[in-house]
C-alpha cells in the first residue's frame, strides 16, 4: 500500500500524488500539516527512510534559520522538533510497503512505485 505525506501547498508533492494516482487507485494521503506525526511514527517513517531525524530537515525553510540553525540537537530532540514544526520535514514522502523515498525528484518517486 502506497501512502503520501503531503502539503497540498507544495507543487512538488501535488506532482507526486498526481503521478501515484496514474499509478494506483488504492494509496493513501495523509496530510501531515493538519494530522501530526507521532514519536512513533515519525521514528518508523525514518527507518523505512534509511535516515536521520535532521537528514530530512528543510534547512532553507525560514523558521529553520530562524530558530534552529547552528543547533546541535539529539536525534530525539529532532524528533520533538519536527512534530512540533511539521512545515520543516521534507516533502513528499511516499512510504511503499517497508520503503520510503523523499519523492522530489521523478526518479526517486519511480524507485517508490516501482517504475525502474
Amino acid at each position: 500500500m502506497i501512502t503520501i505525506y503531503h502539503n497540498p501547498r507544495c507543487s512538488k508533492s501535488r506532482f507526486a500524488l498526481e503521478q501515484i494516482k496514474n499509478y494506483t487507485s488504492e494509496f493513501t494521503v495523509i496530510e501531515y500539516l493538519t494530522k501530526p506525526f507521532t514519536e512513533k511514527s515519525l521514528e518508523l517513517l525514518l527507518e523505512k527512510l534509511g535516515l536521520k531525524p535532521i537528514d530530512i530537515v528543510r534547512v532553507k525553510e525560514p523558521d529553520f534559520k530562524e530558530k534552529f540553525a547552528g543547533r546541535i540537537c539529539t536525534d530525539q530532540e529532532w524528533i520533538k522538533i519536527l512534530i512540533e514544526n511539521p512545515k520543516l520535514i521534507q516533502r513528499p514522502i511516499v512510504e511503499n510497503n517497508s520503503r520510503a523515498f523523499i519523492a522530489r525528484e521523478i526518479d526517486s518517486l519511480n524507485q517508490i512505485l516501482g517504475n525502474k
